[in-house]
């Protein structure tokens, strides 16, 4: 039997610049790779000069808890000097419908998980009922999961596994205590995240803070709220004013967008399969990689394709596609061009690198959201920033 089981928690957490400006299709700019970067120094549409561009919140985006094979364990010890959740660089298994198509799912995965199964093997001890509830125990880990998705997960840490501890409640309710911080969410939008980045709180309702390495920021959902920073104090009164500095200079400043409501966790998948393992999937947050509206890779993203370049080397693989996408801002047919254009400089890199010489090339444009580009009819920037990546489909 396969390895079937281990935690990887991942909390893929961008944070997006509220307001940046933007003309005719172009895509919006960068975001805010970790360490976070001082903000921009002006906001263009906020319609005063030398107005201090507010902040998002990041959005509290859950763990994947995911089935890992060997081969991705040995690409992640080969990459680990460039994963990073908060820039958006991950790893997560694939698994493929019947037609081989790429499902975009995630879950506790056993491939002989089928009907009613005991099996102690090199593995673990899986015991696993016809409704696809069940327990493992496995190097040291224990999962339980139950008919209603809800469960506990005790993660061994092995092999730079997260060593982490979970609950995840029918309704969507849960935390997470691990690797990446201590992630508290209510099923209902509201959540908290206290992590490297700092402490992030939402409210559900449109509001939250986030004291983290920009400062202090709290968001109102009236689209008021301040901002204590680099750039001193900075206040929003979400009528279309504001104050910067002490004294307070008066100036133009737009209505600072809602706070995204917080992700839910989802049910743990009973033990079976949402199509079959083919592979992983490597994420590269546009930041990561470009500049404004631009297909060309930066100079200062070379080690991490060096890095990148490397560990494909070493995998064996039946093929490879590097997939393009972008949010929603403007035209369908602008965003696909784009979303082309940069998978296909990604191959150029690699294989230039002695890497993926067989790889396929292909743009989705926006068809292929991970989070909402709008919420409650207004835009929703660090879902969007989410968007924003290029994905390699290693299909093993």
């Amino acid at each position: 039997m396969r390895s079937l089981v281990r935690v990887f928690g991942m909390v893929s957490v961008v944070a997006a610049m509220a307001g940046c400006g933007r003309s005719g299709d172009m895509e919006e700019g960068r975001g805010v790779p970790a360490p976070v970067a001082d903000p921009p120094a002006v906001a263009p549409e906020a319609g005063d000069p030398g107005v201090p561009v507010f902040p998002a919140i990041p959005m509290i985006v859950v763990p994947d808890i995911v089935g890992i094979t060997p081969a991705q364990r040995r690409l992640e010890a080969s990459m680990q000097d460039i994963i990073d959740p908060i820039a958006g660089i991950s790893v997560r298994p694939a698994t493929c419908s019947t037609d081989g198509a790429l499902v975009n799912d995630a879950g506790i995965t056993s491939v002989d998980g089928q009907g009613n199964l005991v099996r102690n093997g090199d593995e673990g001890i899986f015991r696993i009922d016809a409704d696809g509830s069940g327990t493992a125990n496995y190097g040291g880990g224990i999962v339980t999961v139950n008919a209603d998705g809800s469960g506990t997960i005790n993660g061994s840490g092995e092999d730079g596994a997260d060593d982490a501890i979970i609950t995840v409640q029918a309704d969507g309710s849960g935390s997470y205590n691990g690797r990446y911080g201590i992630i508290v969410l209510d099923g209902k939008g509201a959540g908290s995240w206290n992590g490297d980045h700092g402490i992030i709180r939402n409210n559900g309702d449109g509001s939250g803070t986030w004291n983290g390495p920009q400062g202090i920021v709290s968001i109102d959902k009236d689209g008021s709220g301040t901002w204590n920073g680099p750039h001193g104090l900075v206040v929003n009164n979400g009528d279309g004013t504001g104050r910067v500095g002490t004294p307070g200079r008066a100036v133009r400043m737009p209505p600072i967008p809602n706070v995204a409501p917080a992700g839910r966790f989802p049910p743990l998948k009973k033990f079976a399969p949402p199509g079959a393992p083919c592979g992983f999937v490597i994420t590269l947050s546009d930041s990561v990689l470009f500049d404004f509206d631009k297909s060309d890779i930066r100079p200062d993203a070379a080690k991490v394709l060096d890095t990148l370049a490397a560990a494909l080397q070493q995998v064996d693989a039946r093929a490879m596609e590097v997939r393009g996408h972008t949010d929603a801002k403007g035209s369908d047919a602008y965003n696909q061009s784009l979303s082309e254009r940069r998978a296909g400089s990604v191959v150029d890199a690699l294989r230039q690198r002695g890497a993926a010489p067989q790889a396929d090339a292909r743009g989705y444009g926006e068809t292929q959201p991970v989070a909402p580009n709008e919420l409650r009819g207004k835009d929703n920037p660090s879902g969007r920033q989410l968007n924003r990546r290029v994905e390699i489909f290693v299909r093993t």
